[in-house]
């Protein structure tokens, strides 16, 4: 009895994603969508796991399903926020080594997946050389793939990410021999935006967070100046493609001001 009631559950669940998938117009949705998987080690914990690392990894098994949903809609880029600077500090040193173990084989496993560009956004300071490694490798393997543009923002931080910018604008000015007076009537918020991490790309259109969570916590700040938000209750391993579906049509009915 159970296994039937779970089956019907099942089909009705892929009825209403049909439906969902059926009802959005092509012409409405992001180009560019960044997402916050969070609630990964509540989820184990909830599980009565001992450790956040089988949290991690289910999280880390999201973001292939999530990335093929994506690209399946024929969504161009998505940015990923999957270790903080402030993670690097805060996180205890037992967590944070598998953390960076399961990052580094994501990195590895996505550069070998369909036609997708893989590409590392945020510093290598404070990093391990291993995980260097694993993000410049599927980086350079995937450099000429024109499929699914995948950011992996790691070691990332948007107030970071704003003054390195500013320090490459300022020593490419400075090497060049000009002014401050020049730097200063040179100085636009296009003119930062290519030397963000994400330079040459467009804004994410759409930025979604699970676990129920509504702040950024220091994820693209300038590039979500004018985005759309939308959070899910779901813990990131729970997200589902429902929830996901429910998010676009979300966002295609929205009247975007861009700050107006």
């Amino acid at each position: 009895m159970n296994s039937d009631r779970s089956s019907g559950r099942g089909l009705l669940y892929r009825v209403y994603e049909r439906r969902l998938r059926s009802d959005l117009d092509q012409g409405a949705l992001p180009r560019h969508v960044a997402m916050i998987i969070d609630g990964n080690r509540r989820w184990a914990k909830q599980l009565g796991y001992e450790t956040a690392a089988h949290g991690h990894r289910a999280g880390a098994a999201k973001v292939r399903e999530f990335l093929e949903w994506c690209d399946d809609l024929g969504i161009q880029v998505v940015t990923l926020y999957l270790l903080s600077s402030d993670n690097l500090v805060n996180r205890q040193q037992p967590e944070l080594t598998d953390l960076i173990e399961i990052i580094a084989d994501l990195a590895e496993e996505l550069s070998h997946y369909r036609d997708w560009r893989v590409q590392h956004v945020g510093s290598d300071a404070g990093l391990p050389e291993p995980l260097i490694a694993a993000l410049d490798a599927a980086e350079h393997r995937t450099a000429d793939k024109k499929g699914l543009h995948v950011n992996l923002a790691v070691g990332y931080g948007g107030r970071t990410e704003i003054t390195d910018a500013m320090r490459k604008i300022v020593a490419s000015h400075h090497a060049e021999g000009r002014s401050l007076e020049d730097l200063a009537e040179r100085l636009t918020p296009e003119l930062i935006g290519e030397h963000l991490y994400t330079g040459g790309q467009p804004d994410p259109d759409l930025v979604i967070r699970t676990s129920g969570e509504q702040r950024l916590s220091d994820f693209m700040l300038w590039q979500a100046a004018h985005s759309e938000f939308y959070f899910v209750e779901a813990l990131g391993p729970d997200l589902r493609r429902v929830d996901f579906l429910r998010a676009i049509r979300d966002y295609a009915k929205r009247n975007r001001r861009f700050g107006g």
